[in-house]
């Protein structure tokens, strides 16, 4: 009678939960509660995506800005665009940047919260409370500051490297492509970090110490324990991250653009986002650059698609 009992139990729990998970599969509700936010990212998104793919099409110029139509002239954008050859040095050199200034922000980043797990409370708030000051501060006055640092008569980079014994009296950093891109990355990685370190030490917050204790016990090491223990944990977390910084640091316009106007020559330290900028507003021609844009996008997926590949290996993979 018991087990008549029990199995008429389970059979009842089994046949609701069937319904219950048959309803929410034929339940409109959660697709309609998407629809605001699709509706919002295909117009913020979407539309401009698609304008921007027809002007690379078309034959925009200053002309156009007055009112001439567009002509179309179909692929010819993109033809100038693969015989270009400084395209594709400013191509090269956006592709060294981007992993340059990509993994010296990952490898601080993380070391950095990596040295917070170990400090005490108030220099680990002293450390985030200067980390946050860097992150926050606006970009043009952050520039402002560093254009200052490494003037060429004024800076304090020269006066120090000068009193060092070094011959650095009156070094123009701006002026030569190796020195720009030097200062360029010290100012890109500086604003980038921030956000790695405050992202990876909340990924290491929740690493369970009873795992590294364990594995202290057992004997691995410092580097056993992180290679073993710490990156397996906190590798979701370092695949967003990694995605996150090659797109902004491919990206970057607004600090290579500053420089620039401090004294860089352009034409031999522009990056992509840059190249486009001036085709476009300095050269008037907008299809081009619409074109190049195109060309940026899918060199984005090109660059990104092992991460994202490797997020869904994880996805699918969770152990």
């Amino acid at each position: 009678m018991s087990d008549t009992m029990d199995r008429t139990v389970t059979d009842t729990a089994s046949d609701v939960g069937t319904r219950v998970a048959r309803r929410r599969r034929t339940s409109p509700l959660p697709y309609a509660l998407l629809v605001p936010a699709v509706l919002a990212l295909a117009l913020a998104l979407g539309y401009p995506l698609v304008r921007q793919v027809v002007l690379s099409f078309q034959d925009f110029g200053l002309a156009q800005q007055f009112g001439r139509p567009p002509e179309w002239i179909g692929l010819d954008n993109y033809r100038r665009l693969v015989t270009d050859g400084y395209l594709w040095q400013v191509t090269a050199r956006s592709i060294a940047f981007c992993l340059v200034n990509a993994a010296l922000t990952m490898a601080i980043g993380v070391g950095l919260a990596l040295l917070m797990r170990h400090m005490s409370r108030g220099v680990r708030l002293l450390v985030q409370t200067g980390l946050l000051l860097a992150w926050a501060m606006p970009v043009v006055a952050s520039l402002t500051v560093w254009q200052w640092l490494f003037d060429t008569q004024y800076g304090v980079v020269n006066h120090v490297l000068t009193g060092l014994g070094l011959d650095y009296e009156g070094h123009g950093w701006l002026l030569r492509p190796l020195s720009f891109f030097f200062v360029a990355t010290v100012v890109v990685v500086w604003m980038s970090v921030p956000f790695v370190a405050f992202t990876v030490y909340a990924a290491l917050t929740q690493l369970p110490e009873e795992l590294v204790e364990a594995a202290e016990i057992d004997g691995a090491g410092a580097g056993s324990r992180f290679r073993h223990v710490v990156l397996p944990t906190i590798r979701p977390v370092l695949l967003v991250v990694g995605l996150l910084q090659v797109i902004w640091d491919l990206r970057v316009f607004t600090q290579i653009y500053i420089l620039q106007e401090a004294g860089g020559s352009a034409r031999d330290t522009n990056l992509l986002g840059t190249y486009i900028y001036r085709l476009g507003i300095g050269g008037g021609e907008f299809g081009m650059s619409a074109a190049v844009a195109i060309f940026m996008l899918a060199l984005t997926v090109v660059l990104t698609a092992p991460y994202v590949r490797a997020m869904l290996r994880q996805e699918g993979d969770p152990a």
